[in-house]
């Protein structure tokens, strides 16, 4: 299967996605002629220009004169009778319908009422069928997003100066992991984020994956800080059996008692952590202390968040994602002279005994642990003969 990345570490909006897409290999002529079918008057240019020496492709789209306002129903009829493939006309239809709701919620208002100035709505119509037509060009079957740079500022806005993020952003963004780094002005935009929340299945680390293609969108300002630009990377699944974006939540603790931090690991276990670790490092004043890590699914972060808080003295926590990979595994029964084992056996041939069914085994015979072990281990390679 084939995977995107946006990877928005410039911010992320609509132009800069048609860009991306075209630079990584879309072929920029049938996604133009699929924007012209949908009778918008608008005209479109791909541009090659350079963001802070980077090549990058500049999507445009020239929108004609006009005073009047499309509301959302009109937006998704003139998306079902266009002609591109189902699939992009759910995924477009998709997209402004959730930027419809946000829009909705910000203002406090029937979605049915929800309107986009012609032109404006022109740009944007533009832009989400172009972004989801260049990805069905690419026949891309996952979408993944990086973290979001949303910037910082103000925006102006039809409504007047905002800040950033604006408020629909804010809201399309809800629950997602932004930052705000470089200048001062807006990098995400609500058709962008639009476009990143309702067709990415997962936000954080680049997934594992086998690149086949990149390309940069540029933005319309060329920043001496960093290259303003949003890159996708194109790629196939590396084949890896269990692969996934996760939550690291660290803390370093000075000023806890052993069965504190020991009764904080065991909730943090059951509370569903994939791993809990603690580690002896030396702190500042020379004060020993206690580095408390925890291994978590990032949709569960807020929840081992505030039981961290709640379980150990620490006031502070570190968060950041990583990817965890695993090996793909079977497990199968084996009969010791004591009882039956579970042994997890990877693909490439590794294996080993269940450590609760040994230690059950153990303490009901009254044998060491490390003998059950053995003779679990030996069982399994009898069999397996």
């Amino acid at each position: 299967m084939k995977i995107c990345y946006l990877d928005a570490f410039s911010g992320i909006s609509g132009d800069m996605t048609v860009g991306a897409l075209v630079d990584a290999g879309a072929d920029a002529q049938a996604l133009m002629q699929s924007l012209e079918a949908l009778g918008t008057g608008a005209e479109f240019a791909i541009e090659k220009t350079k963001r802070r020496g980077i090549a990058a492709s500049k999507f445009r789209v020239t929108a004609p004169d006009g005073k009047t306002h499309r509301h959302l129903h009109h937006i998704l009829d003139l998306i079902a009778k266009s002609g591109i493939s189902d699939r992009a006309k759910r995924n477009a239809s998709a997209v402004f319908q959730r930027l419809g709701e946000a829009e909705a919620k910000v203002h406090d208002i029937p979605i049915e009422k929800v309107h986009f100035h012609e032109v404006g709505a022109v740009d944007s119509i533009c832009d989400i069928v172009g972004a989801c037509v260049g990805l069905d060009l690419l026949n891309v079957g996952a979408i993944y997003c990086s973290a979001v740079n949303v910037g910082s500022g103000t925006v102006k806005t039809e409504h007047g100066v905002l800040p950033v993020p604006a408020p629909a952003t804010s809201e399309l963004l809800a629950g997602k992991p932004i930052y705000a780094r470089g200048p001062s002005l807006e990098l995400t935009t609500p058709t962008g984020a639009a476009i990143a929340t309702t067709l990415a299945s997962d936000f954080g680390a680049l997934p594992p994956m086998r690149v086949i293609s990149s390309g940069f969108g540029a933005g319309d300002h060329d920043f001496a800080e960093h290259a303003n630009v949003l890159r996708v990377l194109i790629g196939e699944t590396s084949g890896a059996e269990e692969s996934t974006t996760v939550a690291i939540i660290e803390a370093n603790i000075d000023d806890s008692s052993p069965q504190v931090l020991g009764y904080a690991v065991e909730r943090l276990l059951e509370a569903g952590a994939l791993d809990v670790t603690l580690a002896s490092i030396q702190m500042k004043k020379g004060r020993p202390g206690t580095l408390l890590s925890v291994i978590a699914p990032p949709q569960c972060q807020e929840t081992f968040v505030d039981l961290i808080f709640a379980e150990t003295t620490t006031l502070g926590l570190r968060i950041y994602s990583a990817e965890r990979r695993v090996k793909s595994r079977s497990i199968i029964n084996v009969d010791t002279p004591h009882g039956r084992v579970r042994i997890k056996i990877s693909d490439d041939g590794s294996f080993a005994p269940e450590y609760e069914d040994c230690c059950d085994l153990a303490k009901k015979t009254g044998l060491p642990l490390k003998t059950i072990l053995s003779e679990a281990n030996l069982a399994y390679l009898k069999n397996s003969r």
